[in-house]
């Protein structure tokens, strides 16, 4: 259920660096998606590795699914606007995600999962982000949970946003998950024609947001639907004022980055290309899950 809460005060919004255009991509078993944060960003948008954006009502583009594959040395986040998709994973966690539902995967050490589609038709869209560990936390165990919709904590704001906190603290209220070291802010928000909103953000924390839905603009600067702004990190902005000209829907996420070498093979970010090898072997060796 919604809840009113006052609007978060700032002294100075951040301005929009850049605009970035997703790109058309498919994974897994054919599944088509837009690749948001690809891997040129994941320096600067340090913690965050990689935003995926799937929406498709064509049961072709998105019936094959995730069938099982490895992960090492993140976590993923993955949050259903609508359908329904099964997980199972090598630690025996299984789960249905379904409509505002978020599951939350630490992949650590190594882990084997799938990622499934239950329904034959009707639309599958939502968003998978990727959030890295730090080194002394990468071989960590695996762990999983879920999040049913009702579980998200949701407001509205005196100025009418609606607000799904999935991470972090947003109006006075916390999120669904927090983590210590990263500090992610996860937030989904609506806003009506003529509303805005405004969140609070530390200053060091590396932020961006994706539009889903219409349009909005930041400073007076236009972030059209299916862009990714990044935000400017200055030390007399604290915070982001968001406008809406229309009806829109956008995905607000901002982290405390880990300042740590990241170095990617596919499903394994670890800090060093030796752990990379290590992790392939590992896999290939049955050892890493």
């Amino acid at each position: 259920m919604s809840t009113s809460f006052n609007t978060e005060h700032i002294k100075q919004t951040r301005l929009v660096e850049q605009l970035v255009a997703g790109q058309p991509t498919s994974d897994g078993a054919g599944v088509k998606l837009t690749r948001v944060l690809t891997q040129p960003f994941q320096t600067r948008l340090d913690p965050f590795l990689m935003l995926d954006a799937f929406g498709s009502d064509v049961a072709d583009e998105y019936i094959g699914g995730f069938p099982t594959h490895p992960h090492r040395g993140f976590e993923t986040i993955t949050y259903m606007l609508e359908g329904r998709m099964r997980h199972k994973d090598s630690a025996g966690n299984e789960g249905l995600l379904e409509n505002g539902g978020v599951q939350w995967m630490t992949a650590g050490r190594g882990v084997l999962h799938s990622e499934m589609p239950e329904q034959e038709n009707g639309r599958m869209e939502g968003f998978q982000l990727w959030l890295n560990l730090a080194a002394e936390d990468k071989m960590s165990p695996a762990w999983y949970r879920d999040f049913k919709s009702a579980e998200i904590p949701e407001l509205t704001t005196s100025e009418g946003a609606t607000v799904r906190i999935i991470a972090g603290r947003s109006h006075g209220r916390e999120g669904a998950m927090q983590r210590a070291k990263t500090e992610p802010i996860y937030l989904d928000v609506h806003l009506s024609k003529g509303s805005q909103f405004t969140q609070q953000l530390p200053a060091g924390h590396n932020a961006f947001l994706y539009v889903y839905r219409g349009q909005v603009s930041v400073a007076q600067q236009q972030v059209p639907t299916q862009r990714m702004a990044i935000l400017k990190k200055s030390e007399a902005a604290d915070g982001v004022e968001i406008h809406a000209s229309e009806d829109a829907q956008f995905i607000l996420i901002a982290g405390k980055p880990l300042n740590e070498s990241i170095v990617q093979y596919g499903p394994f970010v670890m800090n060093s290309q030796q752990e990379i090898l290590q992790a392939i072997d590992d896999f290939r060796q049955g050892r890493l899950a």
